[in-house]
């Protein structure tokens, strides 16, 4: 499963869900092929270094038959520190999520989960506003099925940090971002619980035997609907009390 899925983004091919005779029999299964696939791209774009969630709206959620939202891994390589340039040429397609990322200034064991939105924010050192840099090839979203997607580590293509601050719960729960394109409004929404958040993805790595180290990255989920970009332009995500994280495409 693995392989299909890495030799198809290698190869700049659309994506497409894994074929009947690879497709996984669960969403542990899926989730195995996705720690395959990390072994595949590390070579490549170096160690995990943090993580990331997905599928997290209700409506993508029903596009893609489950209830819940999906994990996945971030490589050290393709993280970029604000303002960063980012070639579109170098992703099938590229579309990008506005996010808050936190960084972790504690470990996080599998053995210490459950963790809680609380536990999990004793382990923050702080907070950023961030970019997710997606890779979807090109992806029919309403043919999509969450197994395969997760197998191919939920199409993430790095992201983009803008400086950290330390911060609390009430901090960021609920904070209003801005987007703008070329220094036009573009969309502006609300954070959730990124703390939330990041125990949710803890606990499912936890499941797997799996936890969080000190100094990874963990990306919470878009404040604003996935927007696409072309060669060009300048993009702004600004969060209230965090900064900015700035890109420009080339």
């Amino acid at each position: 499963m693995a392989r299909h899925m890495w030799d198809a983004r290698c190869a700049g091919q659309a994506y497409a869900n894994l074929p009947d005779a690879l497709a996984p029999a669960s969403i542990d299964e899926a989730y195995a092929a996705q720690e395959a696939y990390w072994r595949l791209a590390e070579p490549v774009y170096g160690p995990v270094a943090g993580v990331k969630v997905a599928t997290t709206t209700k409506v993508m959620q029903q596009l893609m038959g489950i209830n819940h939202p999906c994990g996945a891994a971030i490589f050290a390589n393709t993280i970029h520190p604000t303002p960063a340039r980012i070639a579109k040429a170098g992703f099938v397609n590229l579309r990008v999520e506005s996010e808050i990322a936190l960084k972790l200034g504690a470990d996080m064991p599998a053995t210490q989960a459950p963790w809680t939105a609380n536990s999990a924010a004793r382990c923050v050192a702080g907070a950023m506003a961030a970019y997710e840099l997606i890779e979807d090839r090109n992806a029919v979203y309403t043919e999509t099925k969450a197994a395969s997607m997760i197998a191919d580590n939920c199409w993430n293509g790095g992201v983009v940090l803008g400086p950290m601050k330390a911060v609390t719960a009430r901090d960021v729960a609920g904070v209003r971002g801005t987007q703008t394109i070329n220094g036009k409004l573009s969309g502006e929404g609300h954070a959730e619980d990124p703390f939330a958040t990041l125990a949710w993805l803890a606990n499912l790595l936890a499941q797997r035997q799996r936890g969080l180290t000190s100094g990874m990255v963990v990306i919470t989920g878009s404040l604003i609907p996935t927007f696409s970009v072309t060669p060009g332009d300048r993009v702004v995500f600004a969060v209230d009390g965090l900064g900015e994280v700035a890109m420009d495409v080339v």
